[in-house]
């Protein structure tokens, strides 16, 4: 969390996008959100650094895909400089390896475009839940910290049981969502990162849960492979 705020302040949001008409309707969309204030918009890596260093905010929506740095290259600066501004990424970067690296470098939610105005309310309503639980202070149980983590989780993947990571569940889905067709058990844990084992597992709660959808492919052997598309929103 960053700069601390009383008890109805406004969480201060700086748009990061190269296109001006993304972040002007980004920014729309963050400022219909209750509670949240927009406060400048940036299109490049060098006008976000710069606007931060003059001014700290609470949240930066930040898009990968700048023309002088990638946002995890911001990311990796700010940690740097020692700004704990929290990030969430909004952009169409897709690939398994960024949203690996946005989570390790400590970007709190990955939202995709496009995404619609109740994906990011979801996203933000969720990030305030957040900052209003932390900011009580004091200690937390095994359970608070559950429910601190699988708030910034919402809308991505179900309900998981007891032993079952958000974060795997996330890569799955994101793989699902930048295949051009259905993909195997195995592809999907070989561009996840995952053993087989797991991702048959993961497949299985998500085909459960509605959000991936299992066909049959038969191949030249007669069997049958199970292939997986992704059939919920981003």
């Amino acid at each position: 969390m960053t700069r601390s705020t009383g008890p109805g302040a406004p969480i201060d949001v700086l748009v990061v996008d190269d296109d001006v008409r993304v972040a002007d309707i980004n920014a729309a969309y963050a400022a219909k959100v209750p509670g949240f204030r927009v406060v400048a918009k940036a299109h490049s890596a060098a006008q976000a650094l710069a606007y931060l260093a003059e001014r700290p905010v609470d949240l930066v929506l930040l898009d990968h895909y700048l023309p002088d740095e990638n946002g995890l290259a911001v990311v990796r600066e700010l940690r740097r400089l020692g700004h704990h501004t929290d990030v969430i990424m909004v952009t169409a970067a897709r690939d398994v390896a960024t949203v690996q690296a946005a989570m390790r470098q400590g970007a709190l939610q990955y939202l995709v475009k496009p995404f619609t105005f109740a994906g990011l309310r979801a996203k933000l309503e969720a990030y305030a839940l957040l900052r209003r639980t932390l900011d009580g202070g004091g200690e937390a149980e095994q359970a608070e910290v559950d429910r601190f983590f699988g708030a910034l989780s919402v809308t991505t993947e179900p309900d998981l049981p007891k032993g079952h990571s958000p974060t795997t569940a996330e890569l799955l889905r994101q793989v699902l969502l930048s295949a051009e067709g259905p993909l195997s058990a195995q592809r999907i844990a070989e561009r996840a990162g995952v053993s087989r084992q797991t991702a048959q597992r993961y497949l299985k709660l998500l085909e459960r849960a509605g959000r991936v959808r299992l066909g049959l492919r038969y191949g030249e052997t007669g069997r049958p492979e199970h292939q997986y598309t992704w059939t919920a929103g981003p």
